[in-house]
């Protein structure tokens, strides 16, 4: 039963979760540096302390209802479809030092790709020297704006918990008047806290996870995206140490509008529910536990943002010497 438990908590936090942006969830362009369904099973369990790594691919492809407009890079649209191909890569370190009794950790995101945008028809694009015209298309490969997160967690039995925040850094490759960006070019922060019931008796992990996301102006397009809460609630069975399965849900929506001169289509708030389903495997490369997991998601009701279907492909493990849980202090025996 140790071995087993042992085996769960490190697999859970290995795909510890730390927040990733994708180009398609609402504010200006659809980004946001919320990606649904990225916190699911052990999102509230923090690894041992030690480092590790992370790296995430994520593929979109959707499409936006010709009778809605959008936003790219100061050009409105309609009969958008968007692809995406982006790769984000996290190391991260648990650090031995406390607080009220937590791991206090750091992390830094990378994130870079391609996102494609097409649209049937363009409305205005003073940025782009156009002010109407019919067929637009962008697919530029770009690096994004780094993402620096920290978090606290703490274990008590079968229960796990974490407390954490995150920043996008404006400091990506943005290219100005082009559609096609993973930069998002201005700061948004992240609050969030997450839980987790793990009971390796049954292999059954309960997850959910909540935030607040705060975001800033972007300078160049004079666009300032409104702010949002997040929520991700996840079920994983754990059929063996090795293998599980899961479903999740998560939604995003915004609580205050866009403004400043560059949001022509006014307060464009917008939302997204997404559903989903996983498939997790463990194993072990030369002694090193690796942890990978395949998320499946579709979003189906939105407002304002393009519907899709999207795929998560997640490797983690630690560097270095595999870290293993301090053992639980026994209590003493006094002989009479």
């Amino acid at each position: 039963m140790k071995r087993l438990r042992a085996a769960l908590l490190g697999a859970s936090a290995c795909l510890c979760g730390t927040l990733l942006h994708t180009p398609l969830a609402a504010t200006e362009g659809g980004a946001s540096l919320f990606l649904p369904g990225l916190r699911g099973a052990g999102a509230g369990i923090a690894p041992p302390p030690g480092f590790y790594f992370e790296n995430d691919f994520y593929a979109y492809s959707g499409r936006l209802s010709a009778r809605t407009q959008t936003q790219f890079g100061g050009a409105v649209l309609s009969s958008v479809e968007v692809e995406a191909r982006i790769n984000f890569s996290t190391p991260t370190w648990v650090t031995p030092l406390e607080i009220f009794g937590g791991n206090l950790a750091f992390a830094i995101t990378v994130p870079f790709g391609t996102p494609r945008v097409s649209a049937g028809a363009v409305i205005a694009a003073p940025r782009l020297g156009r002010a109407f015209g019919l067929g637009l298309r962008d697919a530029t490969f770009n690096i994004g704006d780094p993402i620096v997160s920290s978090f606290v967690g703490w274990h008590a039995g079968n229960f796990h918990w974490l407390v954490g925040g995150a920043v996008s850094i404006p400091a990506g490759a943005y290219q100005d008047g082009e559609l096609s960006n993973v930069a998002f070019n201005r700061w948004i922060g992240d609050v969030y806290a997450a839980a987790t019931w793990l009971d390796p008796k049954i292999g059954l992990d309960i997850s959910g996870a909540i935030g607040f996301e705060m975001n800033g102006t972007n300078q160049a397009t004079d666009y300032r995206s409104g702010n949002a809460v997040h929520g991700d609630l996840a079920i994983t069975q754990y059929l063996s140490k090795e293998f599980s399965i899961g479903a999740f849900v998560s939604h995003y929506q915004q609580v205050s509008g866009d403004g400043g001169a560059g949001a022509s289509l006014g307060p464009y708030k917008g939302r997204v529910t997404t559903v989903g389903g996983t498939i997790g495997y463990n194993f072990s490369v030369a002694g090193t536990p690796v942890s990978t997991r395949v998320k499946v998601m579709r979003e189906v009701s939105v407002e304002n943002r393009p519907q899709g279907t999207s795929v998560l492909l997640s490797v983690a493990f630690p560097l270095g010497p595999a870290p293993t849980p301090q053992p639980t202090p026994q209590p003493k025996v006094v002989k009479n």
